[in-house]
């Protein structure tokens, strides 16, 4: 005996009304033997899940961003490597780059400048001048002192007739001015070529200093800028 489904899908030997729900069946209703079943749909891929900290997609399953380390279990980021984690590597400290000094300063002992200063120290032997970088657009002519925390750049040694703040030197990258600062003894400038100085600059006052100009301080002590040679700039590299 051949059945039919009503359309609530029972089967049925009556072909009006289902046996099982009483739903009329209509003219419609097949039997249930030629029914094809409808093919199955395949399930939608599950879908995957997006970083909040970098916005990188990644598996719904992923416990940790490929990208940036994220951990979606725990919410956080991964730890930073300490330098006590004997597992990470040492960092690699980073020594700063010293800007190459465009100027020099000749400090020079000048036995004539000291014969006319009348100083009790003994004068040292006069000899090569002590060359000494300047990279910085304004720079201290002195003495230092630990207690009183002085350190000039332009250090004129045992030079007893130098103030510990004796003089300022600054530029504008191309021209240079000398400035005494109140020292003791003054601070006197001259051309390379003339007679020594006699009369010391204003305390308080600028000069420009023409090239191969001389500064001298102290019972001994002559000062020389000029900029540095190509051989004291690569030996400062």
């Amino acid at each position: 005996m051949s059945t039919v489904n009503c359309p609530s899908g029972h089967p049925s030997t009556s072909t009006d009304y289902c046996d099982v729900c009483g739903l009329p069946i209509g003219a419609a209703a097949t039997p249930a033997a030629a029914q094809v079943p409808a093919p199955a749909v395949a399930a939608p891929a599950p879908a995957g899940q997006t970083c909040p900290n970098c916005s990188d997609n990644a598996a719904l399953d992923a416990l940790f961003c490929e990208n940036c380390g994220y951990d979606f279990t725990t919410g956080t980021m991964p730890r930073p490597a300490s330098s006590l984690d004997l597992s990470a590597p040492p960092p690699v400290p980073h020594a700063p780059s010293a800007a190459v000094a465009e100027w020099v300063v000749e400090r020079w002992v000048d036995p004539d400048w000291y014969a006319v200063q009348q100083s009790d120290d003994p004068c040292p032997s006069p000899g090569l001048p002590v060359v000494i970088p300047i990279s910085e657009k304004s720079v201290l002519v002195g003495r230092p002192s630990r207690t009183r925390g002085i350190a000039p750049e332009v250090d004129c040694g045992d030079d007893t007739g130098v103030s510990r703040r004796q003089a300022q030197l600054t530029t504008d990258g191309q021209r240079w001015w000398v400035e005494d600062l109140q020292s003791s003894n003054g601070t006197y400038v001259a051309p390379a070529a003339g007679p020594l100085p006699e009369i010391p600059i204003p305390p308080g006052q600028r000069q420009e200093l023409n090239a191969d100009d001389r500064v001298y301080v102290g019972a001994w002590t002559r000062l020389v800028l000029r900029r540095a040679t190509p051989e004291e700039k690569a030996g400062q590299a």
